[in-house]
């Protein structure tokens, strides 16, 4: 009996001895066995080389704060004039040019860009006062009209509540951000607003709606959100047949103190 039992337990161990090396065979089996379909392919059939993407210089940086321009962009403002820019009305862009910003003059209006655009990625750097006063959306109102269409909106939501789809970096009466990053009165904010513009079928409507990813300060607040159409103050969106716009700076009119501008460029998309 005794023996019995030996000869039990080593064939147990054998067996147990041989599955574990007959699974350990298979898993190094596995390891190299390309899956079906997959024979003859190589890593190199995978890859491609044109073409090319261009090289762009990026921006370097600026005193006070933030980066020039890339190479290839378009530079809208550079702190000196207001050539890129006229009034939406017609004729010159009359707001104020000190010290490498710009100022919204209540009195003249919105100005736009004289060049119009489709796609873009757009760079806007923006400040409320230190002293800024109101509240709600009478508190450093503005807006960047992308297209001259679709409004992105300007406002001091720095401890001041208002309606959550007209506060910062929303789509105006639209899409309320998804955070508020704005930093403190007297401090500059930073937009970058990469914009897809849409297409349109013969009947006027939306073949592909506008899409926008929002970015103020480092932290998204808009990922990559559809654009229903117009944003309006009163009413709801509506789509236009359009084809290229201008970009749009908004003169509110609110009796705040007034919202400055520099380090504006644009990059075609």
């Amino acid at each position: 009996m005794k023996g019995k039992k030996l000869t039990v337990k080593m064939m147990l161990a054998a067996f147990a001895f041989a599955a574990c090396m007959s699974a350990q065979a298979q898993d190094k089996k596995q390891e190299f066995v390309m899956p079906k379909g997959y024979a003859g392919i190589t890593h190199e059939m995978s890859e491609f080389y044109e073409p090319v993407p261009p090289v762009v210089t990026p921006g370097t940086d600026l005193a006070g704060g933030g980066f020039t321009a890339p190479s290839d962009a378009i530079v809208l403002f550079d702190g000196k004039d207001l050539s890129q820019w006229e009034s939406a009305k017609g004729g010159p862009a009359e707001w104020d040019v000190h010290d490498g910003v710009f100022t919204v003059n209540k009195k003249k209006g919105d100005i736009q860009t004289k060049q119009k655009f489709d796609s873009f990625q757009l760079h806007i750097e923006w400040r409320v006062p230190e002293n800024i006063t109101g509240e709600s959306q009478l508190r450093g109102n503005s807006g960047v009209y992308l297209q001259g269409m679709y409004e992105v909106q300007i406002l001091d939501c720095y401890n001041n509540p208002t309606y959550v789809n007209g506060q910062t970096g929303s789509i105006y009466k639209q899409t309320a951000p998804l955070v508020n990053a704005m930093r403190k009165p007297g401090e500059w904010n930073v937009y970058d607003i990469i914009y897809n513009a849409p297409t349109f079928k013969k009947d006027g409507s939306y073949r592909t709606h506008p899409t926008v990813t929002i970015i103020q300060n480092g932290v998204v607040l808009q990922n990559n959100t559809t654009i229903l159409g117009t944003t309006e103050w009163i009413g709801f969106p509506q789509v236009k047949a359009h084809g290229a716009g201008p970009i749009l700076l908004q003169s509110h009119g609110d009796p705040s103190e007034p919202i400055s501008f520099r380090n504006i460029w644009i990059r075609e998309l």
